[in-house]
């Protein structure tokens, strides 16, 4: 990390941008969570844009999967707040939907890919309520949305590691939420999957959906998002891709650990330059 202050950039930040927006999707206000006193998120303030696809980048233990968590109060916050829509969170749960890493879930769990889709419903029918038909034909439409019409009665466990991603993908989707967070939906998936959970996404963006997506691939980076949050600890820096995702910022962002990435920022320079 460099010698920067904490607060360095977010005067920067809102200096383009205005005081927090209850339009805003999601609002973070000096926003610190610590583990045993150690900050792991400090003071982070930002408004993410609506309608858009935003990429949450940075090293390994920069805190991204942390700053989800602490925006859906999975994780306890040390100060600050979290709105959605001009609202806490919690009044506002409805409004959001999540995917989680991949890794975290327990697939060895006797449950197909329909049922888990139709998990995403169970949100909107309430209390004593049990899934119907209107919920079965929604789930239905979300798994062909991600193209796995076919697999819907197969067991969770029996797919492949990017079916089960999109199946994930296809239980967000059944929820009809308005924000989306998805913490590494392209980890570990091969190019077909990759290209139909970004197809997917977009999707989402032109039903003026926000979707938030904790990612590791610089590469392909400024292809997949409108707008990226640069993460180590404190937002080193936040805005539209093409002015924040520069080789200078990154350099910042990943301290003296750049190497691969080096070359994947200079790459990205001459693509832009080319």
């Amino acid at each position: 990390m460099t010698g920067h202050s904490p607060a360095t950039h977010h005067t920067q930040h809102r200096a383009v941008g205005c005081e927090h927006s209850e339009k805003s999707p999601l609002s973070i206000h000096a926003l610190t969570v610590a583990y045993h006193r150690k900050p792991v998120l400090w003071d982070i303030d930002l408004d993410v844009p609506a309608n858009s696809i935003v990429g949450v980048i940075g090293p390994n233990g920069a805190g991204k999967s942390t700053l989800l968590k602490a925006c859906l109060g999975l994780i306890p916050i040390s100060s600050g707040k979290v709105s959605v829509f001009g609202k806490p969170y919690a009044q506002q749960r409805a409004l959001v939907g999540y995917v989680p890493q991949r890794e975290s879930v327990d697939w060895d769990f006797p449950v197909t890919a329909l049922e888990v889709v139709m998990m995403g419903t169970f949100g909107q029918l309430g209390l004593f309520h049990r899934a119907g038909k209107r919920e079965r034909a929604k789930a239905c439409e979300a798994l062909d949305g991600v193209g796995l019409a076919d697999e819907a009665n197969s067991q969770i466990g029996q797919l492949s590691g990017g079916q089960q991603q999109r199946v994930f993908l296809a239980r967000a989707l059944a929820q009809s939420a308005q924000l989306y967070l998805m913490d590494e939906p392209f980890a570990s998936v091969d190019a077909a999957t990759e290209q139909s959970i970004i197809a997917v996404l977009r999707r989402m963006r032109s039903e003026g959906r926000t979707v938030i997506v904790v990612h590791h691939d610089l590469e392909t980076a400024r292809e997949f998002f409108d707008w990226v949050i640069l993460l180590n600890t404190r937002v080193i820096a936040a805005g539209a891709t093409a002015q924040t995702l520069t080789h200078e910022r990154l350099r910042e962002t990943y301290g003296g650990r750049l190497t691969l990435l080096d070359e994947a920022a200079q790459r990205m320079q001459k693509a832009q330059l080319g």
